[in-house]
């Protein structure tokens, strides 16, 4: 089974410095229907305006990943990291025991766009840790990129959760497509552009969820930017 979430069905929040849009209940936002998928809990989509930001803030026992569209992300946090993260970058942070840091959008002049998700993490209370790393635009190529995955496996950030999520650029009438395991599953994010997914149609802003579902096709319509999970 597989159920859209449009765009424009999302919560929303302009704060002026900060235009937010929520997949699933998020701070003053809440859907009982919407409230996670698995343990995918988060996927908002922010945009910054130039020189604002988060100021600092905590988390624990969270596994919390960036993924990167437009601009510079400047980050600090209380394990010492100081980073500036461009469009490629994906970023993961594993709260644990707590962890503060800020993000800030590194540019006066240039907005910033970014995806934030929040995966609930296997075990509580491990120490806190981060990682980052970038996947270049022919990595994504009609291609679904591991970014994220338990192992680290293939060059992408580890998660302590059974949680791997994919990227994919594709071209216009180009597709790819994944393999659930049995019991598994999953949920798409279409970030830009719009595709067919198994027959349904999405768009940008649109999600997913994917339910006893064996194989699903991604085939572009017009090019578009992807997220896949697959979900334990």
């Amino acid at each position: 089974m597989i159920r859209i979430r449009k765009s424009e069905e999302r919560g929303h929040a302009n704060h002026g410095w900060l235009d937010t849009y929520h997949t699933f209940s998020f701070a003053n936002y809440y859907d009982p229907r919407f409230t996670g998928f698995r343990d995918l809990l988060v996927i908002n989509e922010d945009r910054v305006t130039e020189g604002a930001g988060f100021g600092t803030h905590g988390h624990e026992n969270m596994e919390i990943v960036t993924y990167l569209l437009e601009g510079a992300l400047e980050h600090k946090d209380s394990m010492g990291t100081g980073s500036i993260l461009k469009p490629g970058n994906v970023q993961r942070m594993s709260a644990g025991t707590g962890v503060r840091h800020s993000e800030f959008n590194h540019s006066k002049t240039n907005p910033l766009h970014l995806l934030q998700i929040w995966i609930t993490p296997k075990e509580r209370g491990i120490k806190p840790t981060y990682e980052e790393k970038h996947f270049s635009p022919e990595d994504k190529k009609n291609n679904l990129r591991l970014i994220v995955s338990p192992g680290g496996t293939h060059g992408s950030l580890k998660i302590h959760q059974e949680v791997s999520i994919f990227a994919t650029l594709l071209e216009e009438k180009k597709s790819v497509s994944h393999m659930f395991k049995p019991g598994r599953k999953g949920w798409v994010q279409v970030i830009r552009g719009s595709l067919d997914l198994n027959g349904e149609t999405m768009h940008s802003g649109d999600g997913a969820s994917i339910e006893d579902v064996k194989e699903v096709q991604l085939l572009a319509k017009e090019s578009a930017e992807v997220l896949l999970f697959d979900l334990p």
